[in-house]
């Protein structure tokens, strides 16, 4: 504490037949009572405490010799006066039940849908952010997102994933998002109407689910195998259809290209708009991953790419490439209601990209994840335990017989400190896929290699 009063909010009354020394005392037990005053805490002295409450260095004095006497407080030589503990008869604190009890176990997470934050390379990180905070505060927003931010993207969606911005630079093609789920929350909104109808893989992405319907839409199941949608069964008289072919989430399966050009041809005979959903895209070890649906049919796809997978959730910047029809309707919504992205994560973004700090991260990125995949998948394939995915993104998925076995297993884990993902928590009804997608990227390499044979004990019992 400071040595003022202020904060032990000490009020002494003169007319009290109480003398001042005993009153102080009281004061000085009730706000150690109160919590205001902890073990170790340090007391005023004598000579500020007098001053500040307008009463003799005697009154304070005697007050402190009270305590002193009691055991509560303490002179250390040349340091000042300290609580050593809490007055008898108050209730100890939380805290101090909690170190008594000794340190939580540690918790690793195997959570899919995290990034490696820990692959950040921190000097280009606070680099970026220097540079960005250099910028001449902004004096109106931009509803579309920052020029050069759009700018960046399209460069970054032409090197990373192909993807090349009709009609030259990303004036009109690319908005900014403040990520996948905001992105859909406003289409919902703005491009369509309450009562349309949007069909969501399943199992998907929930966060995609909730933002359709608080927009008034409603969402229908679209069925998956292993490589993928099943494009025959999407069902009719949808408005548009939700999916992440490059790596289906959670599944792990890159949508072959006969399902592509299937997919493209009854949006376009139907009337409905495909939203591509490409969270993590860039995440391919194997071979170049296939063309963005987007480049196949501009017409008619959506592009959604975040940074919240390859960087951080911490920018809050994410990305959508529309035909104008619906880039219009969501610019128009946002000059309507003033809602648009914050532009302090897309000034990041556009300085890592500009220094190339962004291309190294993503090379480290896939190297290292790359590696993670591999040891995972090997040490599951050892123990006899089939691994369902493409070789990319940052988990795989074990499939389980039953939901209550994936109940077990998830768990299980959680009791020695491990948390993974049921797909249970995928569905918007009922599972109609059971077992557990294994992330490797929120935790180091060390605790991966340590929770990994507990946790392949559990699956294989």
């Amino acid at each position: 504490m400071s040595d003022s009063d202020d904060a032990l909010l000490i009020r002494l009354d003169r007319e009290a037949r109480t003398p001042l020394a005993v009153q102080l005392a009281d004061a000085l037990r009730a706000a150690a009572a109160a919590g205001q005053l902890r073990a170790g805490d340090r007391l005023p002295s004598t000579r500020t405490l007098a001053s500040h409450l307008k009463v003799s260095r005697t009154v304070t004095s005697a007050a402190y010799d009270q305590l002193l006497a009691e055991g509560w407080i303490a002179g250390r030589h040349g340091s000042g006066t300290y609580v050593t503990t809490t007055p008898p008869g108050t209730s100890p604190e939380p805290v101090d039940r909690a170190r008594a009890a000794g340190p939580e176990p540690e918790v690793v997470s195997l959570e899919l849908g995290r990034p490696w934050v820990g692959g950040l390379d921190r000097a280009a990180w606070r680099r970026a952010w220097r540079s960005a905070a250099d910028a001449d505060p902004l004096v109106s927003h931009h509803p579309p997102g920052l020029p050069e931010y759009r700018e960046a993207v399209a460069e970054h969606l032409l090197r990373h994933r192909g993807l090349t911005i009709r009609g030259g630079l990303a004036t009109e093609a690319v908005l900014a998002t403040s990520g996948t789920s905001a992105a859909v929350a406003e289409m919902a909104i703005s491009v369509f109407r309450p009562g349309d109808t949007v069909a969501v893989e399943e199992p998907g992405y929930l966060r995609a689910v909730e933002a359709f319907k608080a927009g008034g839409i409603n969402v229908l199941p679209a069925a998956l195998d292993r490589d993928g949608i099943l494009v025959e069964q999407i069902p009719s008289g949808i408005k548009a259809v939700y999916c992440s072919p490059a790596h289906q989430y959670p599944l792990g399966s890159r949508l072959p290209a006969a399902r592509r050009v299937a997919l493209v041809e009854r949006a376009r005979r139907e009337g409905w708009l495909i939203i591509e959903d490409d969270y993590d895209g860039e995440l391919r070890y194997d071979v170049a991953p296939l063309p963005l649906l987007a480049a196949l049919a501009p017409d008619v796809v959506v592009h959604l790419g975040t940074t919240s997978k390859i960087l951080t959730p911490t920018l809050g910047a994410g990305w959508l490439v529309a035909p104008p029809q619906v880039a219009g309707a969501v610019l128009a919504y946002r000059e309507l209601t003033g809602i648009g992205p914050a532009p302090s994560g897309q000034r990041v973004l556009v300085e890592l990209a500009r220094n190339g700090d962004l291309g190294r991260h993503l090379r480290r990125l896939r190297r290292e994840l790359s590696e993670r995949r591999v040891l995972v998948v090997e040490s599951l394939r050892a123990a006899g335990i089939p691994v369902l995915g493409d070789d990319a993104g940052s988990h795989v998925v074990v499939l389980l017989p039953s939901v209550e076995r994936e109940r077990e297993v998830v768990r299980r884990a959680a009791r020695i400190g491990v948390r993974v993902d049921g797909l249970e928590r995928r569905h918007a009804g009922p599972p109609r896929w059971h077992g557990v997608a294994i992330g490797y990227t929120a935790c180091s390499r060390d605790q991966l290699i340590s929770v990994l044979p507990p946790l392949i004990d559990l699956l294989a019992t």
